[in-house]
């Protein structure tokens, strides 16, 4: 790693922040730079609109050595850094800090290669998810992993997160769609990881890195698999009059053997708000929604559709219908795609929930939620990517008033705490971040903690990347108990987390 030179300013004769200011500007474009407060008002939150905090400036590199630079100096001057890629996660882990710079990888938006021979693209961390489909899909190839937040969440955020969609079931989250990554670790140090092969040699680093929610390096570069279109694919959209019953029929069909390239659950609720919201001609007698989807050959697609057919009428299903064409398909998802924005005509606002569960124990963690729903006296909407478990309650609340905010995080909590005991995680494809940083001692004891700390610190030593992300904890979690951190501000700040 070459040591980066830098002209002299003398520290003694302007602030600390115009020294960082001054020195950033002479790393990269001054007009790239922002520390103006109306300049960085629009990164002082991610999709985790509940909390907000202003970041010192907000930084956008153009090319991997400039993101090389600016981390030197970071490291070099022990300035904290918070990589941000759309600011689309829901977890709050693009969430700035008030000593911070935020680093933005939004000018990182160019595909750089697209080899059809290797089925795989090179691209840039800041192309959308959507996008890299849209450069392949005229050689009928696509991008499979598809967050509902597709056509604006990028890639390296994606790779950050772990980020999952509707078509995880069959084809995997991001993890199993990614071959290799460039990464800038803390110190400014360049990395390669993987390539486009299928596999590489040694530790599986990708596994470390996809996932590692910005707290492990920076992702400059990220090769993704791309997929050929299957030959067909059909969906059938299934309502059941109780959630035992399209609970039960969800477990049979994955129990059968079968599956689906996707498979999500809607309750009522949402049902109703998002064919409002979409016109997507939904069941709206149904309290459960079921929407299942096969692809193939048609021979198999339409032994398959028989088959999940059968499993739900014999569990009581209330309506069954199937896609005809391929505009009847896209309209029973189109409600589905649109779940999070439908929400908005509810209430004022809405929390959306993450959390992972045995896919055998969805009726009970609805039925779970519903009680949970009438004991905080706070209206939920229910979508589930139910063929890996995946719960996304979103909680309806007013976000002005304190008192509701209390009760809708402990709510989210407590639905968290839920999918613990029933065998299940806390996360799914959101991720940690600030979110859900104090539950992590309801899956994991002192030694695993431990043990993420220390890969954490052999990477970032001076705990400078990401800082107050994943681990709201004292060391010794068992021993010493959780610390509270409520919207950045930690009890106890001179205690060493790690």
């Amino acid at each position: 790693m070459s040591e980066l030179v830098l002209p002299k300013i003398n520290k003694e004769t302007i602030s600390k922040k115009e020294y960082i200011f001054k020195n950033l500007a002479k790393i990269i474009n001054s007009e790239n730079v922002l520390s103006h407060a109306d300049e960085i008002k629009p990164y002082e939150t991610d999709g985790l609109s509940a909390y907000t905090q202003t970041p010192l400036a907000v930084v956008m590199p153009e090319n991997t050595e400039e993101v090389s630079n600016i981390l030197k100096f970071c490291h070099k001057e022990n300035i904290k850094v918070v990589p941000r890629g759309a600011g689309t996660g829901l977890s709050g882990g693009a969430l700035p800090l008030n000593d911070a710079i935020l680093l933005s990888l939004g000018k990182f938006n160019k595909i750089i290669e697209i080899d059809f021979e290797n089925k795989c693209v090179v691209t840039q961390p800041g192309v959308t998810n959507l996008g890299i489909t849209h450069a392949v899909q005229h050689k009928n190839f696509y991008y499979a992993p598809d967050p509902s937040s597709q056509i604006a969440c990028s890639i390296g955020g994606n790779v950050a997160e772990n980020s999952g969609g509707v078509h995880s079931l069959k084809y995997g989250t991001t993890t199993n769609n990614i071959l290799g990554v460039e990464i800038v670790m803390m110190d400014g140090t360049i990395c390669r990881i993987g390539g486009k092969t299928l596999d590489q040699e040694g530790y599986d680093l990708m596994g470390l890195i996809c996932g590692s929610e910005g707290l492990l390096g920076v992702i400059t570069e990220v090769t993704v698999k791309i997929l050929k279109n299957p030959q067909i694919v059909k969906a059938a959209l299934i309502g059941f009059p109780t959630i035992e019953e399209g609970g039960n029929a969800t477990s049979e069909i994955i129990a059968s053997g079968i599956v689906p390239a996707g498979m999500e659950i809607m309750d009522k609720v949402l049902i109703e708000a998002t064919d409002n919201f979409s016109k997507a001609g939904y069941p709206r007698d149904a309290e459960l929604l079921l929407i299942v989807e096969l692809d193939g050959t048609e021979s198999e697609v339409d032994e398959l559709l028989k088959q999940v057919s059968s499993i739900c009428k014999k569990n009581n299903c209330s309506s069954l219908k199937l896609s005809k064409n391929e505009k009847e398909r896209l309209s029973f998802w189109a409600g589905r795609k649109a779940a999070f924005p439908a929400c908005g005509a509810m209430a004022p606002d809405y929390y959306c929930m993450d959390g992972s569960i045995p896919r055998g124990k969805l009726t009970e963690a609805l039925l779970e939620i519903k009680r949970l729903s009438e004991k905080y006296e706070l209206p939920v909407a229910n979508c589930f990517h139910a063929g890996d478990g995946n719960l996304h309650p979103l909680i309806m609340f007013d976000g002005s008033d304190k008192e509701q905010l209390r009760k809708t995080e402990e709510f989210g909590a407590e639905i968290l705490k839920a999918c613990v005991r029933l065998g299940g995680v806390i996360t799914g494809e959101h991720g940690v971040g600030i979110e859900k940083r104090e539950l992590m001692c309801e899956m994991f004891n002192n030694d695993d903690i431990q043990q993420q700390l220390d890969i954490k610190s052999s990477l970032d030593e001076k705990n400078l990347l990401n800082p107050g992300k994943v681990y709201p904890i004292l060391r010794k979690c068992a021993e010493e108990g959780r610390v509270h951190v409520h919207r950045n501000e930690e009890k106890f700040p001179d205690l060493p987390r790690f």
